[in-house]
């Protein structure tokens, strides 16, 4: 009986013990104060460079317009503005600043408004930093570049570029494209119904596009025929063929522009708008804006390059035994161009004009085929080599799996069309 009760009793003391312990241990935490740190502040940074205690002005250049007067206001010395010319020649010469371009000057809040940075953006992907802070320097820097994959599916009812523009995308595409499918599709005859898909790269900065990359994989619907563009790594380099390993390119460009109007085809008989009467046209007119790129179809030699009466500034290139191409009406010859220089495909050798015998500007491309004027819009193109045997069974593994991404892109659903329902007439009787 008695060790019961001495138990119980211990018992009873370690429950009273430890409620008092444990009530004190919580009014110490309690009792001890929290402190919270507060995060520090960060500072406004523009192109890098903290703004917050400074006063910033945004400005485009002006026509004929130069540092020392933009900067005019702003407590530049001109003997800075002499080091900063010296400094930045090789970065990028303030001589050189382009109309139009931004700029923003971070200054003092006072009265003199002392420049302390001049940032000039040349193009979207760089900036250029004339510091005057400390030490007077340049700097040309890049902007980060993100990549990000696109894919996109259209129907054109007007234009491959309108419908490529609907869809928030680049007109750089369009020049893509037709670099990819030059040889198999006449852009120049793009039919409403004529559709594509297209999986690319889109590279942008700032949130804004600044060029378009790879072109990954592409489908061409025109006139009721399929074309696919499938890159492929031959040969050291990457070229677009076929599903059936067929290269898509050619020995010839199809068109010596990339974008135009066809204002005359060939012909045996054409009554010419200068000279009023009617005469052979044993070329095609391409209408396009005077300075618009001319290039030329074909690897080959230059054999003249000059000014003659009614061709006005023209070139004629020697591509190989067979073929002979010439481009008339130059407003000038392209720098370099001259018989003897030889050339790749592709190379712009001159700007659409209307020297010679021209009513409008224009270019007039004939083409030799065999010693032998032809119509170069209905020549048969000799064709590049496409995957050799050795190759072929691990490319059509590749393009199978190109053609599979293609599928899963779906061409947008048509607009319904709105119905008309005639509803009787009240009954006014």
């Amino acid at each position: 009986m008695k060790i019961k009760f001495w138990s119980t009793l211990t018992a009873l003391t370690i429950v009273v013990v430890s409620y008092f312990y444990l009530s004190d241990q919580q009014q110490e935490v309690e009792a001890t104060p929290i402190i919270v740190s507060k995060p520090t502040p960060q500072p406004t940074l523009l192109y890098g460079f903290p703004i917050d205690s400074f006063e910033v002005t945004k400005g485009k250049v002006k026509w004929n317009q130069f540092l020392s007067e933009i900067l005019s206001e702003y407590n530049v010395s001109g003997q800075q503005l002499y080091e900063l010319s010296k400094i930045s020649k090789k970065i990028y010469d303030v001589r050189r600043l382009k109309a139009g371009s931004e700029y923003v000057i971070i200054h003092d809040r006072d009265s003199l408004k002392t420049a302390k940075q001049f940032v000039f953006e040349p193009s979207i992907t760089e900036y250029v930093v004339y510091n005057f802070e400390d030490s007077i320097y340049a700097e040309l820097i890049q902007k980060p570049i993100e990549v990000v994959e696109r894919t996109l599916a259209v129907e054109i009812n007007s234009s491959m570029y309108e419908a490529i523009l609907e869809q928030n995308s680049s007109p750089i595409l369009v020049q893509r494209l037709v670099d990819v499918f030059a040889w198999q599709v006449d852009f120049f005859r793009i039919a409403k119904g004529d559709r594509l898909k297209v999986v690319f790269e889109e590279q942008l900065v700032d949130g804004e596009i600044s060029d378009i990359g790879e072109i990954k994989a592409a489908y061409f619907e025109h006139i009721g025929k399929e074309y696919y563009a499938i890159p492929y790594a031959h040969k050291e380099k990457i070229d677009y063929f076929d599903e059936e390993g067929k290269s898509l390119r050619k020995t010839f460009l199809r068109a010596p522009l990339n974008f135009s109007r066809i204002s005359s085809r060939y012909s045996p008989r054409r009554f010419h708008p200068v000279q009023k009467r009617y005469k052979a046209h044993l070329g095609t007119d391409y209408a396009a804006p005077t300075g618009t790129p001319i290039r030329t179809v074909g690897d080959g030699v230059v054999l003249e390059a000059r000014y003659h009466g009614g061709n006005g500034n023209y070139v004629k290139i020697q591509h190989n035994s067979n073929y002979t191409t010439q481009y008339l009406h130059m407003s000038r010859i392209a720098k370099g161009i001259r018989p003897g220089v030889k050339v790749k495909q592709g190379t712009t050798i001159g700007f659409v004009g209307k020297t010679g015998l021209a009513n409008g500007p224009h270019l007039c491309f004939r083409f030799w085929k065999n010693g032998r004027q032809v119509d170069a819009l209905k020549v048969d193109l000799p064709a590049s080599k496409g995957i050799d045997t050795a190759s072929l069974a691990v490319f059509k593994l590749h393009a199978d799996s190109v053609k599979s991404q293609l599928d899963l892109i779906k061409f947008p659903e048509p607009e319904p069309l709105l119905a008309y329902i005639k509803y009787p007439l009240p009954n006014v009787d």
